[in-house]
C-alpha cells in the first residue's frame, strides 16, 4: 500500500498515522494492543481486511502510543491520555465524526471515546473485546485475576520472540500467517514493552460481533457489552480466532452492513482469473541514463506496447503505476503468452521487464479492481523475478499442461507474506 505514513501530534508525542479508501464516511480502526501500520499491509489476510474496510468507508488507522512507527519511548499511558490519541489523529486526518471499531484491548478505547466524545461518533463497532480485565466478581466473572493477568504478561514478554501469543490470537493460524504474526510483533513492541502494555491494558473497566471459540476474549463478554449498550446488535461468528485479521470476510460482511445498512455479495463477486504483473526492471538507471523527456517517451512506448499485446491475447488492463501493469485473463495460457510477448517486444526498445502469473479466485466488486490473496500472490511472484523472467505459480503451469509452453522449474521460493512456494519459469 503507497499511502504515506503520516504523524498527529499529541502532546509531547507524535503518533503514526495512515488514510486509505475514499467512501462515503469515515472509519477508525483502533487496533488490539499493538500494530505497525506498515506490517499491516504485509499479509495478504490482514491486507484484505483493510482494503475490503476502505472499499465503503475513508479507513484511519494509527498506531497507539509506545507501538508500531508511533513514538515508542513514552512510559505507561492511561485511557484518558490514549483518548487524546485517538483525538489528536481525527483532527489531524480531517475527520470530525467517525465510526469506530475497536478489536480486542481497542475495545475498550472505542467505547470510552465514545461516551466521552458522543458528538464525533457516528457508530461503534467492538470485536473479540471485553469491558473488564481484572478482577472477576459476580456481576462480571469472565475476567481474569491479578495474578493471573501478572502471569500472562510475564509469559508475553518469555515468548515475545518465538510465539507473541499467537496460540491464544490465532490458533488456526497457518505457516505463513503465524511468520508475519512474530514479524510484526517485533517490530511493534519490544517483549518489555509487551508485557507493560498487558499490564496496563489489565486495568480496563468500562462496564459488537464476537466468535464463540475465542481464546483471549469469551462470548459472554460480548453478550454482556451488548446488553449495556441502547441499540446494540450482537453478531455470533464460527470459529476460535481472536484477530480480525485471519480470514476476514465474514466479519467485515457484518461490519459494512452494520455501518451501511447494505449487505454485500461476496458470492457473486468472486470469479477465477488469471493475474498478469509486470514490471520493469532497472528503470531507475534508465531514467538517470536518458533523462526525463527521453524517458517519458520511452515509457510512453512501454506502454503502447504492453496496452497492444493485452489487447491481442484478451487481456483487461487493470491498473499501472508507473512502469508496471495490472491485468486480468480468463485463461492462463494467453496470459503467460502475452507476458511472452510483452518480454519480446520490449526487449527491442532496449527494456527488460519481469512478470509474475497466478490463477485463482479473485474478489472483483462491482465497478471496482480485483483484491484478494491471489492478486497479491501474483505480485510476490513478479517480484521474485529477475530481468527477463516470466515466472508462474504451480497452480498456473498445471492448468496449462498440454497447451506447448515449456517450464523451467526454479524450485522452493519464499514469498514475502505468504511463504514457500514452486515457481516455474516459462520458456517458450
Amino acid at each position: 500500500m503507497e499511502a504515506t505514513i503520516q504523524y498527529a501530534r499529541s502532546g509531547d508525542v507524535n503518533i503514526a498515522y495512515q488514510v486509505t479508501g475514499e467512501g462515503a464516511f469515515d472509519l477508525v480502526l483502533v487496533s488490539g494492543f499493538v500494530s505497525h501500520l506498515d506490517y499491516d499491509w504485509e499479509h495478504p489476510s490482514s491486507a484484505q481486511l483493510l482494503e475490503r474496510l476502505g472499499s465503503f468507508a475513508r479507513l484511519i488507522r494509527f498506531d497507539k502510543r509506545g507501538t508500531g512507527l508511533s513514538d515508542r519511548a513514552v512510559g505507561l499511558p492511561d485511557f484518558e491520555t490514549r483518548m487524546d490519541d485517538v483525538r489528536a489523529v481525527m483532527d489531524a486526518a480531517g475527520s470530525d465524526r467517525a465510526a469506530l471499531f475497536g478489536y480486542s484491548e481497542g475495545g475498550p478505547l472505542a467505547i470510552l471515546f465514545a461516551a466521552t466524545y458522543p458528538q464525533r461518533v457516528l457508530a461503534l463497532v467492538l470485536y473479540g473485546t471485553y469491558a473488564k480485565r481484572t478482577g472477576p466478581d459476580s456481576e462480571y466473572p469472565w475476567c481474569e485475576t491479578a495474578e493471573e493477568r501478572a502471569g500472562y504478561a510475564a509469559a508475553i514478554e518469555r515468548e515475545w520472540g518465538f510465539e507473541a501469543d499467537l496460540s491464544r490470537m490465532a490458533p488456526s493460524a497457518d505457516e505463513s500467517l503465524a511468520r508475519w504474526w512474530m514479524a510484526r510483533a517485533r517490530a511493534s513492541a519490544s517483549p518489555g514493552s509487551a508485557r507493560d502494555l498487558v499490564m496496563m491494558n489489565s486495568q480496563a473497566d468500562v462496564r459488537d460481533v464476537h466468535r464463540v471459540g475465542d481464546r483471549d476474549a469469551r462470548v459472554e463478554e460480548g453478550r454482556y457489552i451488548a446488553a449495556h449498550i441502547d441499540g446494540a446488535r450482537f453478531v455470533e461468528l464460527p470459529g476460535d480466532t481472536h484477530v480480525p485479521f485471519w480470514q476476514p470476510d465474514d466479519l467485515v460482511d457484518e461490519v459494512e452492513e452494520f455501518l451501511t445498512g447494505v449487505r454485500p455479495t461476496r458470492v457473486a463477486d468472486r470469479v477465477l482469473a488469471t493475474i498478469l504483473f509486470t514490471d520493469l526492471v532497472g528503470s531507475t538507471e534508465r531514467l538517470g541514463a536518458l533523462g526525463d523527456h527521453q524517458w517519458a517517451e520511452l515509457l510512453e512506448r512501454h506502454h503502447q506496447l504492453v496496452r497492444r499485446e493485452l489487447a491481442r491475447f484478451g487481456g483487461e488492463e487493470i491498473d499501472t503505476a508507473g512502469d508496471g501493469f495490472l491485468a486480468l485473463f480468463d485463461g492462463p495460457a494467453r496470459a503467460i503468452r502475452c507476458a511472452l510477448a510483452i518480454r519480446e517486444g520490449l526487449a527491442e526498445l532496449g527494456l527488460d521487464v519481469r512478470a509474475g502469473v497466478h490463477t485463482g479466485e479473485v474478489e472483483r466488486p462491482r465497478g471496482g479492481a480485483p483484491r484478494g490473496i491471489s492478486v497479491h500472490m501474483g505480485a510476490r511472484i513478479a517480484g521474485a523475478g529477475s530481468a527477463g523472467d516470466v515466472l508462474v505459480s504451480a497452480t498456473t503451469r498445471d492448468l496449462v499442461a498440454g497447451s506447448g509452453l515449456e517450464f523451467a522449474d526454479r524450485g522452493e521460493v519464499e514469498l514475502k507474506g505468504i511463504g514457500a512456494r514452486r515457481l516455474y519459469a516459462a520458456t517458450a
